[in-house]
């Protein structure tokens, strides 16, 4: 017998009931969208209305013809009344009291305070004539302007493809800092130029022309600078220091390779790639945390090897005593291979630190894990470490030498107290520089240099963790030698 069961997927009365719903709930939802465009239509023929009104009665009070209304209305000019001109008479101009200016008869509003900057012209008004050198932060070049004829620099920044914020801090830093300076001592900023197709990729720093680097003539001297030249070098470095810490500037990549010297014996500090302000508080540190990655390894500061958030102008004053022992030897004075390397020969020379000389040195970051040697295995100290190294230099030029690489910060001259040592009082006097020698220009004519000797540091990279440090054994022997003005004598 054939089952007469009704299948379970027939259309069943709740069904019906539901498609009815659905269809209801349509209507009105397709009703409320009509009542809402009938709405917004007579919404938009009031205000239609209201503005055809409003223009009439502007004409009328205008005393123009009758315009279309459909025709859009001209942006009207602000003229000033007689009675504000007036007022404005009595009571000062409007510029003084830092309001906006009533514009004359027929003129539109013009506000006051400035005008906006000229855009940065083409990099086409140069020619280039050869590269001088590349750095970390940029290529420098030797270009001509085509109009005046005048040889100049051309500093071009290296900007990262992948990086999506544009310009990258450092060269913002450096437009601002330069455009801030006004310095014999300090590189002049002419002006800055882009490339015509992609100006984001292409920027330029149009600096004066500078013959020579300090690095590149004591590399070719034959014979190092006479302590007069010396003087008068390190004079104009400390008078350039003292500018940029006068208004809060911190270089914080001195070094030879940075500091420019002319055929007229003038020194100017250049490269402010890594500079940046800084506020002080009343110990000379810095109020805010900063990055320890910063100054090349060789003029590094040992706060900064140890790993110091907060410093001050005394990194750069560091900086100022390794480029015054540069000047002697011809070599930099401190050649560390890694930053513990470099930590080593500077206990080497000034000592190993301790809360007598160094107070509180024990708090940074670096210097937590270090095993250093007992204070009375080495009892030299810094001057008498120097007076054997530089055995031609004063006691003057020695005791200036010694402070500016004291490792106390604290304990380092600032750049006014530097110009004021006795060391620039004594005979021989500082070389005028119109007596300085002159060297060839190797910038005119060489295509680029490289130097087997650090850059600076990448900003944004990871500062070095020295980790558990062995430093007991680096003053090894030294008992068994008997030092004097420049020889060691060892006893067998």
């Amino acid at each position: 017998m054939a089952s007469t069961a009704k299948s379970r997927w027939a259309d069943a009365e709740e069904d019906a009931a539901f498609e009815e719903k659905r269809r209801r709930d349509k209507e009105k939802k397709e009703e409320k969208r009509r009542l809402k465009v009938i709405e917004k239509a007579k919404k938009e023929k009031e205000a239609e209305a209201a503005r055809r009104a409003a223009s009439t009665s502007n004409a009328g009070n205008n005393n123009t013809d009758d315009v279309d209304g459909d025709r859009p209305l001209k942006r009207r000019k602000y003229t000033p009344e007689p009675h504000d001109s007036r007022r404005a008479a009595q009571n000062g101009t409007p510029k003084e009291r830092g309001e906006i200016t009533a514009a004359p008869e027929g003129s539109l509003l013009r506000l006051t305070g400035g005008s906006l900057p000229d855009p940065c012209r083409s990099v086409e008004r140069y020619e280039k004539l050869n590269d001088i050198e590349e750095g970390a932060y940029g290529w420098v070049a030797r270009a001509k302007d085509k109009a005046t004829g005048e040889v100049v620099a051309l500093k071009r920044l290296k900007l990262d493809a992948n990086d999506r914020s544009g310009v990258p801090v450092t060269g913002l830093r450096e437009i601002q800092l330069l455009k801030d300076c006004a310095h014999r001592n300090v590189v002049e900023l002419r002006e800055v130029v882009v490339g015509d197709r992609r100006p984001i990729d292409n920027i330029l720093l149009v600096l004066e022309f500078v013959e020579h680097d300090l690095k590149s003539i004591l590399e070719d001297m034959p014979q190092p600078f006479l302590a007069s030249e010396v003087k008068t070098l390190l004079r104009q470095l400390a008078s350039g220091v003292a500018y940029l810490h006068g208004r809060w500037i911190l270089h914080r990549d001195l070094k030879t390779s940075n500091l420019l010297l002319n055929n007229r014996g003038q020194l100017k500090i250049a490269d402010f790639g890594m500079a940046r302000y800084i506020e002080e508080d009343t110990s000379g540190g810095s109020t805010s945390h900063l990055t320890a990655l910063v100054v090349t390894l060789w003029y590094r500061a040992p706060e900064l090897l140890l790993g110091a958030r907060r410093y001050g102008r005394a990194v750069d004053m560091w900086s100022v005593g390794c480029i015054f022992g540069e000047l002697l030897t011809r070599e930099p004075l401190l050649q560390g291979k890694n930053e513990a390397d470099e930590l080593a020969r500077i206990f080497d020379l000034c000592g190993v630190p301790t809360d007598a000389t160094w107070p509180g040195f024990r708090r940074l970051p670096n210097a937590r894990a270090l095993r250093l040697p007992p204070s009375s295995q080495h009892q030299q100290s810094t001057t008498a470490a120097i007076r054997g190294k530089f055995p031609l230099l004063t006691t003057a030029g020695c005791s200036l030498l010694a402070s500016l690489l004291s490792l106390d910060p604290e304990k380092r001259p600032t750049a006014d107290e530097m110009l004021d040592h006795e060391y620039f009082r004594q005979d021989p006097r500082a070389k005028q520089e119109a007596m300085f020698p002159t060297f060839p220009s190797k910038a005119g004519q060489e295509r680029r240099r490289r130097r087997d000797t650090p850059n600076a540091p990448q900003r944004g990279g990871a500062v070095a963790d020295l980790g558990n440090m062995d430093f007991t054994g680096i003053f090894g022997g030294r008992d068994k030698e008997e030092r004097g003005a420049g020889f060691s004598l060892r006893m067998v």
